[in-house]
């Protein structure tokens, strides 16, 4: 079993070797391969979220939020499951449902603070949905917390009290 408790090494092996055979300008033979596996497997919640990036690289989001939402009932765990929030959280802002996104992308923050590409994609999501002061405070955040240069740590609590007032203003606005 793999750390999501879904998929069997064998299967994990198999989606893994469809996905890194894939070729992003024609995404119709990943999609296949993947659904082939889907059938197979009906219900698997790593599958179905292969089945979703499959059609999200191919550029056909609307059918990719659909396999998203279903692997995430199905219950994902682990990095599968942060991968499959940011993707999911990513195509909302890409069709321009931002409060959405930020919904999926504050879980997956919440759940994995950690993450930089979590954290990253919360902050494109943030400034597309009007919340500039609040995605560069979290790319503020982001940088201090993960380039540990002496040069930047010498302005951490500078640029971390910068952030703070950069998250208030956006707390202040009507709305929010």
């Amino acid at each position: 079993m793999s750390e999501d408790g879904h998929v069997p090494p064998e299967l994990e092996q198999r989606l893994r070797d469809i996905f890194e055979s894939r070729d992003r300008d024609d995404m119709q033979p990943t999609i296949d391969a993947f659904l082939r596996v889907l059938a197979e497997h009906p219900g698997n919640a790593v599958v179905l979220y292969d089945v979703g990036g499959s059609y999200d690289t191919a550029g056909e989001e609307e059918t990719a939020l659909g396999y998203y939402e279903q692997a995430l009932r199905a219950g994902l765990t682990g990095d599968t499951l942060r991968r499959c929030l940011l993707q999911y959280g990513s195509t909302l802002r890409n069709l321009g449902r931002y409060d959405e996104s930020l919904a999926a992308l504050d879980r997956a923050v919440e759940l994995y603070p950690r993450s930089e590409s979590v954290r990253m994609w919360h902050a494109l999501s943030l400034h597309a949905a009007g919340r500039s002061d609040a995605a560069v405070a979290a790319l503020m955040e982001l940088a201090v917390d993960e380039i540990r240069t002496e040069d930047l740590l010498r302005y951490e609590a500078a640029v971390r009290g910068n952030a703070q007032y950069l998250r208030d203003l956006d707390a202040a606005r009507p709305g929010r």
